[in-house]
């Protein structure tokens, strides 16, 4: 094949919609990418940085302790440094910028578990949905207070019986006669900021039928919170239920529309996902650093054991990740702000951000499992001080657990990922059929199949293999039809593939058109693509054996095998293109600033 067919093409020339990455060949449309940053965005990042260093890690131990006066103390110095703002119109006492520096400040803000998801559900899941939704009126009365820190956000959607199941909630509110207001009882739970925000947006059933979002202000008659939940980590932040009995609450209260609050809901959790991610990027920098900082100060044996293979291995898969979780996380934004194209109109913003739900889907989980690995192998490197809460990696190793069940637990993701790529495809705008068709030629003739040269060749040749292996197995999947929507399993490991799928392209087609520090980029490229492409093999074998007849299994895993085509790779020689760059670093070693 002819190399041209993988150069890398102008991004204007093929538009960009969410998922595209699938169908695409690795390199063929330009992203943003962390070396693209403005210096606008590297000084928010900066600034946000600055912050986290100087407050709140100073003052972690008191808020440990859920003193919420400094919480809210530190909310209302973020506002004044225009960290919380972001994302809120300039109109409402704002900033209005990009999502590029949204993640960026998020990410920032990544030093601390507890502070990292106070703020992400004030900034994000807290404050959105009234910039998104609200009327001009509840705009202009929230939106400038909780952009300023006077005011703290929160976010009410689960409930004891309806957790991933959000539209089950049984919470009720029934109109007044008189029309003023609404009576409300139920409950809410596992409401991060519940104990001292002031403004929460809740999910109820109107008349116990239609799902609909309110604002309800703390103070409101009927309206109080529960006790602090005593959690396995986040020990700082106040994570209570909320209760109703005979709540009355304004009828201008409503957010959007009745009987809307599943729009509210759930596009707000794809805003939750892509700052989870970011939140996820700098809580990996901050415990590489941790694992790299103990490796390179304890001896056995009578040297460090930085000096050790396995050792070595955590660190260079570690670095693979973040570069790889980087790559992911801004080409998402950047792909969003692209779809924005400057409007300021809300209803443009929530579409944009929706069009790219299945990477949103695919960042929560990978940012989430990726990240609790890193700190399982930087807390192992402590070894047995890593168990004690004298080092700070135990109380991440705690705080992290639970971002596999935030913003939808990571099975709900999964079950997303391929239920949104099928439902895109049957309705024409994704192209799955003709690329099955391309693939049904490409095996019929392997001629056809790409042959990459150049520069990280073996690379760009096994995740394009690897993107025939996830239309393979999706292949055999659609044969089940509507029985597949049941076959969890099945839809698990087609998530897990498309998931190895967008991180390899992204971590590429970064890579590709970077020449800064070449020879460190493409041994993290390697070797996180040399992991990537054996676990997209296995899941779509896992997948095919699942929905294949047992007479035709062995003949359908010859096929797939013939897409598994790579150049292996000496992981220690890549490794050792990694390693010294980090410990000369102290950790991560492509920082912003």
């Amino acid at each position: 094949m002819a190399e041209q067919a993988h150069d890398l093409a102008p991004a204007a020339e093929l538009p960009d919609r969410g998922g595209s990455f699938l169908f695409q060949p690795v390199g063929a449309r330009q992203f943003v990418t962390p070396e693209q940053f403005s210096a606008e965005q590297r000084q928010f990042f900066r600034t946000g940085v600055e912050f986290a260093r100087t407050e709140v890690v100073q003052q972690r131990e008191r808020f440990a302790d859920q003193d919420y006066r400094v919480l809210r103390d530190l909310i209302a110095k973020a506002g004044e440094l225009g960290l919380l703002g972001v994302d809120v119109g300039e109109e409402f006492g704002g900033l209005g910028l990009d999502k590029v520096t949204s993640m960026l400040v998020a990410e920032s803000q990544a030093v601390d578990g507890s502070w990292a998801t106070t703020f992400g559900a004030h900034t994000g899941i807290g404050t959105l949905p009234i910039a998104f939704f609200g009327t001009p009126a509840q705009k202009a009365r929230y939106l400038p207070d909780l952009a300023a820190g006077r005011k703290v956000a929160a976010y009410a959607l689960s409930e004891a019986g309806s957790g991933s199941d959000a539209l089950g909630a049984k919470t009720v509110a029934r109109l007044s006669e008189d029309g003023t207001h609404y009576l409300v009882n139920g409950g809410k739970m596992w409401i991060t900021n519940g104990g001292f925000a002031d403004v929460y947006v809740v999910f109820l059933k109107v008349d116990g039928q239609r799902f609909t979002a309110f604002i309800v202000e703390r103070g409101t008659a009927g309206f109080t919170t529960g006790r602090e939940e005593h959690k396995l980590g986040l020990r700082g932040s106040s994570t209570t239920s909320l209760i109703f009995e005979d709540a009355k609450i304004p009828s201008p209260n409503v957010l959007g529309e009745i009987g809307k609050g599943h729009k509210i809901a759930f596009n707000i959790l794809n805003v939750g996902r892509l700052k989870l991610a970011a939140f996820a990027v700098g809580g990996m920098k901050w415990s590489l650093r941790c694992g790299v900082d103990y490796a390179a100060q304890r001896k056995q044996f009578g040297k460090a054991i930085a000096q050790f293979g396995l050792i070595r291995e955590k660190i260079a898969r570690a670095a693979a990740q973040i570069y790889a979780s980087e790559s992911m996380t801004y080409r998402a934004a950047g792909a969003i702000d692209e779809a924005i194209g400057g409007r300021s109109d809300p209803s443009d913003v929530m579409a944009a951000i929706e069009e790219y739900a299945i990477e949103a889907s695919i960042m929560k989980v990978a940012s989430s499992e990726w990240m609790f690995q890193i700190i399982d192998d930087m807390l192992q490197i402590h070894g047995g001080n890593g168990f004690v809460s004298d080092y700070p990696i135990e109380r991440a190793y705690r705080d992290n657990r639970v971002n596999r069940i935030f913003e939808g637990t990571n099975e709900i993701n999964r079950l997303l990922i391929p239920g949104m790529i099928f439902k895109r495809a049957m309705k024409g705008e994704m192209p799955l059929m003709e690329a099955v068709t391309r693939l049904e030629q490409e095996l019929a003739d392997p001629r056809h199949f790409p042959a990459p040269m150049g520069r990280l060749a073996p690379e760009r040749r096994g995740a394009e293999m690897a993107k025939r292996q996830f239309l393979f197995a999706a292949k055999s999947a659609a044969t089940l039809g509507p029985a597949l929507e049941q076959r969890q399993e099945v839809l698990a490991a087609l998530a897990d593939s498309a998931i190895e799928v967008y991180a390899m392209d992204s971590i590429l087609g970064r890579t590709l058109v970077t020449d800064d520090r070449v020879e460190l980029r493409d041994a993290l490229c390697r070797y996180f693509c040399m992991e990537s492409r054996e676990r997209v093999f296995q899941r779509a074998r896992t997948a095919l054996c699942a929905v294949v007849p047992p007479e035709e299994v062995e003949a359908q895993l010859e096929q797939l095998g013939s897409l598994h085509r790579y150049t292996p790779v000496n992981s220690a020689e890549v490794r050792e293109g990694i390693v010294p760059a980090v410990l000369e670093a102290g950790g991560y070693p492509l920082a912003y600033a």
